[in-house]
């Protein structure tokens, strides 16, 4: 099974469970790193994740996915919040986080650059549009390799 069908899989055991938690999933990987492979999923919730909240879906879910055994060699689970850098995916995530300072960075360059950062006015139809120092800036979303709220020290 192919990395990202692994992903999809695990997603589709996960989201009741994380959603039977009080939590939304915000993203799922799938990645090597050295010898080991590791199955992320990161949850988060209105009010902020808690290690309860990981420790339940984790526990829930290593159980489920023990059954079901999508996966058929050995690797870690872990269930995280997204943190304070979280990334943006869903169409959910793009309308919570409207009005807050983001990070965009392409795939391709457009005047340019790859990298912008200005508030989230929002997604609609495909198109995000920030308010960046440059002026009112619009993004397909299909060309955005990664969009993340931007953390402050």
């Amino acid at each position: 099974m192919t990395k990202r069908r692994i992903e999809e899989k695990v997603e589709q055991l996960a989201v009741p469970i994380i959603e039977e938690n009080d939590c939304v999933l915000v993203d799922i990987e799938y990645v090597k790193e050295g010898p080991n492979w590791y199955l992320r999923v990161y949850i988060d919730k209105y009010n902020g994740v808690t290690v309860d909240d990981c420790e339940r879906v984790s526990e829930h879910l290593s159980n489920l996915l023990d059954r079901e055994d999508p996966i058929d060699h050995s690797y870690i689970l872990e269930v995280s919040s997204p943190g304070v850098d979280r990334p943006l995916k869903t169409q959910r995530d793009y309308e919570y986080f409207t009005g807050h300072e983001v990070d965009v960075k392409l795939y391709s360059p457009m005047d340019e650059k790859k990298e912008y950062r200005g508030i989230l006015m929002g997604l609609k139809d495909g198109i995000v549009t920030l308010d960046a120092p440059e002026g009112k800036l619009h993004f397909r979303k299909e060309s955005i390799a990664s969009a993340r709220l931007t953390f402050k020290f």
